[in-house]
């Protein structure tokens, strides 16, 4: 790559949505949300973080997936040094909880035995599926572990944000394009046919990312390693966002008019999947991201018994078994459901996004997911797939930081309802403690009585508007 990279931060902060200012109602009550806390770094085996039923653990194994004994073992563990309860995160990662200071030492030598090995260092995400769908358009397994290596090859070692994140997007029917990410490199398809060529961009997902250049893929890594060590130069909490646009594109190949992409509407991590010669991939979803051990061990014998070869996790909760043949998927489904999982696209529970809750974590206010399971028996209208409910225990938005249509954020008081926004942005009203499971009914009611023919959950509460939608509840 030819030149040298200059960069500097820009400073932009998104702006807020405005408050609807009025008097609250009885059974209403007028209070901010407590500020924002400072996530930290990734809890990890070296560095647990301490929540609301003990440390928590998160691993993201260097390899693309688990055998079924591997997986059996992770569960025993998790039962034997914690409570027990695993977590697939929205990103894929597992997590482990209700471990003490004095269990750590003893889950870090079973994972250890299991020959799982966590990845250290700066996260880089690939698709679940790369390497065995026939859709993709290219094995970003392979660029991934070329920069791996590059990464750990620098001396002196770069000094990055401990949140820092770098996809390698193949493409597929499982494509990364929804979740954010500091450095994002996506393969596209040179127009003579020949090769392939990536996208590099920075801060964003893949539709609000900024392109810089589209490169091979030796150039694409040195721009990767370039961009890391502006970071570094920016400091320890600097992302992509900080990074200059304009500065930074005059720095690389002009060859992005000679790539082509192709925009395909994206698939479902859950239910079952072709692979074409590779057989199938049944997907499935810890009910809203969490499994307890005993319960998994019992679908993971299962798995076996149908020679599941490789499990392997994805976004949005997700876990992939490879290996069943097509006349074993539907019986593995059936247990799967019985076990505690989502194993549908149709389920509306798919379209509910709730953070660990109060129990679990230290900062929650409210039980998200019995929330969730209220939402789906009282509210249906509004799990239409068009948006993702957010049901956050706390300001912070952990479980799903970017805005979308509908979140019920926990404060001290009661309950936050932010409309078209993320769990910082301002309210359009609060709501108390014991008002949660009504206010969630009269909102599926204003979708139900209000949407018009072809419109979705979404486009009716944006109709509605702010306003509207908080009268309404005030008076409900």
């Amino acid at each position: 790559m030819k030149g040298n990279l200059l960069v500097a931060a820009n400073g932009q902060m998104m702006d807020e949505l405005a408050c609807v200012s009025q008097e609250p109602a009885e059974g209403l009550v007028d209070a901010s949300p407590s500020p924002a806390m400072v996530r930290g770094a990734c809890p990890s085996l070296s560095e647990p973080m301490q929540t609301g039923d003990g440390l928590l653990v998160r691993l993201r194994p260097v390899t693309t997936g688990l055998t079924v004994a591997q997986f059996r073992a992770l569960a025993a563990t998790a039962e034997k040094h914690g409570n027990g309860l695993i977590e697939i995160t929205a990103r894929g990662n597992l997590q482990l909880r209700g471990m003490t200071s004095q269990s750590m030492a003893g889950l870090a030598a079973d994972v250890d035995r299991a020959g799982i090995v966590p990845e250290i260092g700066v996260a880089i995400e690939v698709p679940p599926l790369s390497g065995v769908d026939p859709a993709e358009v290219a094995d970003a397994r392979s660029l991934a572990e070329r920069l791996r290596y590059a990464i750990d090859s620098l001396d002196p070692k770069p000094l990055l944000a401990a949140k820092l994140a770098i996809i390698i997007d193949g493409g597929g029917q499982l494509a990364l394009d929804g979740l954010s990410a500091d450095i994002r490199l996506k393969a596209t398809k040179p127009d003579d046919g020949a090769g392939r060529l990536w996208t590099l961009a920075i801060a964003g997902t893949n539709a609000t990312a900024t392109p810089l250049a589209t490169l091979p893929s030796d150039e694409a890594i040195a721009g990767v390693v370039a961009l890391l060590k502006r970071l570094s130069l920016l400091g320890p909490r600097a992302r992509g966002r900080d990074l200059d646009p304009a500065e930074l594109r005059g720095q690389f190949p002009g060859v992005t008019a000679h790539a082509q992409t192709t925009v395909k509407p994206p698939t479902s991590p859950i239910g079952i999947i072709s692979l074409g010669i590779n057989g199938y991939a049944l997907g499935l979803r810890p009910s809203f991201g969490q499994i307890h051990a005993k319960d998994l061990a019992r679908f993971l014998a299962v798995a076996e018994e149908n020679s599941v070869s490789e499990i392997r996790t994805g976004p949005q909760h997700s876990m992939l078994l490879l290996g069943l043949a097509a006349d074993e998927l539907e019986r593995v489904r059936t247990v799967a459901a019985s076990c505690g999982f989502q194993t549908r696209d149709g389920d509306p529970a798919n379209h509910i996004v709730p953070c660990s809750g109060a129990g679990a974590c230290a900062s929650a206010h409210y039980a998200t997911k019995q929330a969730a399971l209220d939402c789906v028996a009282v509210a249906p209208e509004l799990l239409d797939g068009s948006f993702e409910l957010h049901l956050s225990g706390c300001s912070k938005g952990c479980a799903h930081p970017a805005p979308t249509a509908l979140a019920i954020v926990g404060i001290p008081t009661g309950h936050a309802i932010v409309l078209d926004g993320s769990a910082s942005a301002e309210p359009a009203v609060h709501i108390g403690k014991e008002n949660l499971k009504s206010v969630l009914a009269r909102l599926g009611e204003l979708v139900r009585n209000n949407k018009v023919a072809g419109e979705s959950a979404r486009q009716c509460l944006k109709r509605l508007g702010r306003d509207a939608i908080a009268t309404a509840l005030r008076q409900g």
